[in-house]
């Protein structure tokens, strides 16, 4: 998590009680390639973590949420071609796109980092929820406890879109 841990979780410290940053008791963080693959190793990456944590139980409602935070990141946050199938011998450079899993006794935070400064962007309630894309962020909401973003300081570029689970008592 380097210097920007601080940063990175400013906001969940709303309607929340307080947290120090400094004293997440382990966390866990992997740079996610530019394809969609990366969502089915971003799952991998939470399954076996969530397991070294002893929170197996939660693994379906957090790699629902991380699968959905790692699409978007994917599909709005990057170049249009560069969350595409990698083409061998290529050597343009991609923005990185990083999956931070961060816990606490009672919480769990998942933030995806991505170069966009782009807000994300929830779908109307009147739309249709039978449509093939677009309820991503409707799914975050409704699975964790809490949601938000931020765009980054400092040295990083790009913003974190974040979502909490509470995992024990407060």
């Amino acid at each position: 998590m380097g210097t920007n841990g601080s940063t990175m979780l400013e906001p969940l410290r709303q309607g929340l009680p307080p947290i120090d940053p400094a004293a997440v008791s382990t966390s866990a963080s992997c740079l996610l390639p530019p394809a969609y693959e990366a969502v089915r190793g971003a799952r991998k990456f939470t399954g076996a973590t969530l397991a070294q944590w002893d929170l197996t139980e939660r693994f379906d409602d957090v790699a629902l949420v991380v699968s959905e935070l790692v699409t978007n990141a994917l599909r709005h946050a990057l170049p249009s071609d560069a969350a595409q199938e990698p083409q061998a011998g290529e050597g343009r450079h991609t923005p990185a796109v990083r999956l931070h899993l961060m816990r606490w006794t009672s919480r769990l935070v998942c933030a995806v980092r991505d170069p966009s400064h782009k807000s994300p962007e929830t779908r109307a309630g009147d739309e249709d929820f039978a449509a093939e894309s677009g309820r991503g962020l409707f799914l975050v909401d409704s699975f964790s406890d809490s949601w938000g973003w931020h765009p980054l300081a400092g040295r990083l570029q790009g913003k974190v879109v974040w979502a909490l689970f509470r995992i024990g008592p407060e």
